[in-house]
């Protein structure tokens, strides 16, 4: 947590969480990674636009798969929270315990990222042969479930078939996460499309909470997906994104990926703030206005 005495129980590339007993903890930071590597430099406000829109989507989304959210008010956190009401507002979540299932739940609609380099290859995704002729941005005919490893900090998650997936945590399970993504991915997709977005992919997490398959971590957010502008679309070509995209690209142009990750110009910095809140105001209806300033 900024500027305070307290100490995370355990920090990811964005999100410190801490152990609040029965409950965690979840405070999404400014910072941003990218290819693995948590960059120098904060984005304004991504903390809370990332919570914000996780919390919008928990609540859309609750009859159809129940979530581990119980609340985002702090003046309902644990006692010795609510000192710092003033900076956890808008970007911290108070979650329940959940036994985490140790699989990147990802879903794809259209063809880009790693999936377009293993298509170019072998016309497969994770293990899934798609049709001929698709390329970059193609919409994939239906949403395929796509997992990966769950690696840790500092380390490279690794696609892999649904066979391995199932090998990891059991068939049942990994239809489970299969049936539950491809559920959640498809009714946002078409909500979003309703916003004039389209949903290329998404990464879920999932959990078991009381021995019930439960959404977790962040949701459907400009980190886990690709959010592109349903304007302008168009197959063949690399679209502009809403997410963090926008800093990959920057990133690729200027830096040999060895090393320590540079500074970013101030220019990439107002730039992604400026998309994380476009996305938050297109998905939501509402304009972002800063939780300091409700």
């Amino acid at each position: 947590m900024a500027n305070i005495e307290l100490r995370p129980d355990s920090q990811g590339k964005v999100r410190d969480i801490y152990d609040c007993g029965d409950s965690l903890l979840m405070v999404a930071s400014d910072r941003i990674s990218a290819y693995d590597f948590i960059l120098p430099d904060e984005i304004p406000y991504k903390g809370e636009i990332l919570t914000r829109i996780s919390a919008f989507w928990f609540n859309k989304f609750a009859d159809l798969i129940p979530n581990h959210m119980i609340t985002m008010d702090p003046a309902e956190y644990p006692e010795e929270y609510r000192t710092y009401a003033d900076y956890l507002r808008g970007r911290s979540m108070l979650v329940r315990k959940a036994q985490t299932v140790p699989i990147e739940a990802i879903v794809r609609g259209y063809l880009t990222g790693s999936g377009k380099k293993t298509y170019d290859q072998d016309r497969t995704v994770c293990g899934i042969l798609l049709p001929e002729g698709l390329v970059e941005a193609s919409k994939i005919p239906e949403a395929i479930f796509t997992p990966s490893t769950k690696a840790e900090l500092g380390e490279h998650d690794e696609n892999i078939s649904f066979e391995r997936c199932a090998e990891i945590v059991g068939i049942e399970v990994a239809t489970m996460l299969s049936d539950a993504s491809l559920a959640v991915y498809n009714a946002a997709a078409e909500y979003a499309a309703t916003r004039g977005i389209i949903i290329a992919d998404t990464k879920f997490e999932f959990g078991f909470i009381d021995g019930q398959l439960t959404l977790i971590d962040e949701c459907l957010t400009p980190d886990s997906s690709r959010f592109w502008p349903a304007d302008g679309y168009e197959a063949g070509k690399v679209q502009p994104s809403y997410d963090k995209q926008f800093v990959r690209d920057w990133l690729r142009a200027n830096w040999d990926m060895t090393g320590e990750p540079p500074h970013l110009p101030a220019e990439v910095i107002e730039g992604t703030s400026k998309r994380y809140q476009e996305a938050y105001e297109i998905i939501t209806g509402e304009a972002f206005v800063p939780a300091k300033e409700l």
